[in-house]
């Protein structure tokens, strides 16, 4: 019984998360297609995260340790995942802004 449950348990589990991944991608953009002003919104969201992305992609170094070159990290994607590393710690300190603004804003209202 375990192996049945953890062999087709697992197909399940895949099969499961890549439909909510496709109606997850797909059923906001049927209902943005009906509101364009919604989708313009998605659009400048995205913009603006290439923007963030391309300012932590623009700072990050491109140096590789040897220890990393074994498992093929070249300077490109050094580069990327510093790019990528970056962007995170923006979003997360944009977000920590946000939430203690939010928070201030609300007590003097």
């Amino acid at each position: 019984m375990a192996e049945f449950v953890s062999t087709y348990g697992l197909y399940a589990a895949y099969i499961l998360a890549g439909l909510a991944l496709v109606l997850a991608i797909i059923l906001p953009l049927i209902s943005a297609l009906s509101n364009p002003k919604a989708l313009l919104g998605t659009v400048v969201g995205l913009i603006g995260i290439a923007i963030v992305f391309f300012i932590g992609y623009s700072i990050s170094g491109d140096e590789v340790n040897t220890v990393y070159t074994k498992f093929g990290i070249t300077d490109s994607s050094s580069k990327l995942i510093g790019g990528a590393l970056i962007t995170m710690y923006l979003l997360i300190g944009l977000a920590l802004v946000s939430i203690v603004f939010t928070e201030i804003n609300k007590i003097f209202k």
